[in-house]
């Protein structure tokens, strides 16, 4: 079993690739902004704004580990303290973690992207391309090891990230 983190900004192709990725291991995803919007659309609030969707997929993760299946998470984890929840998950269910920072290096086509689904959601929670621009400036860089793949390059990348996440 493997926990397996994709990272980075809204709009880089996380949840995509995830999605992929999944089919291939098997694995579940569990996804952050699913939870977020859920709780948005209960009319839940909370003080720290996200806290509780990572805190709810964390421990569906830890659920679904304990059950014998990989888990892959789908979340920006723009900080220490959201990456850190990762890693006291995998240390708890005693099983790797790896990281699959996902980026776009196209700002043209990161920016296509983020429009495209900005107008295609109701925007409750969806970034537009302004607030993209925020949240990379509060992206803390990674400093762990990890597989970063370059989602404007790669043409398939499912393969060398499955090849990864099953490293032992």
């Amino acid at each position: 079993m493997v926990l397996a983190v994709f990272a980075g900004l809204p709009g880089v192709g996380k949840s995509t690739l995830a999605a992929r990725v999944a089919t291939e291991l098997p694995a579940c995803v569990l996804a952050v902004d699913t939870v977020d919007f859920a709780l948005r659309r209960y009319e839940v609030s909370e003080p720290r704004p996200g806290f509780a969707a990572y805190g709810a997929v964390a421990a569906l993760a830890e659920d679904q580990l304990g059950i014998g299946h990989h888990v892959i998470i789908d979340a920006v984890s723009p900080v220490r303290a959201a990456r850190r929840l990762w890693v006291d998950v995998a240390e708890r269910a005693g099983v790797p973690l790896r990281v699959v920072e996902v980026v776009c290096g196209d700002d043209a086509e990161h920016r296509r992207r983020v429009e495209k689904r900005f107008a295609s959601r109701d925007h409750d929670g969806v970034p537009d391309w302004v607030r993209v621009l925020e949240r990379q400036a509060e992206y803390e860089p990674y400093l762990g090891a990890r597989l970063i793949v370059d989602t404007s390059l790669a043409k398939d990348p499912v393969g060398p990230v499955v090849e990864y996440l099953k490293l032992s």
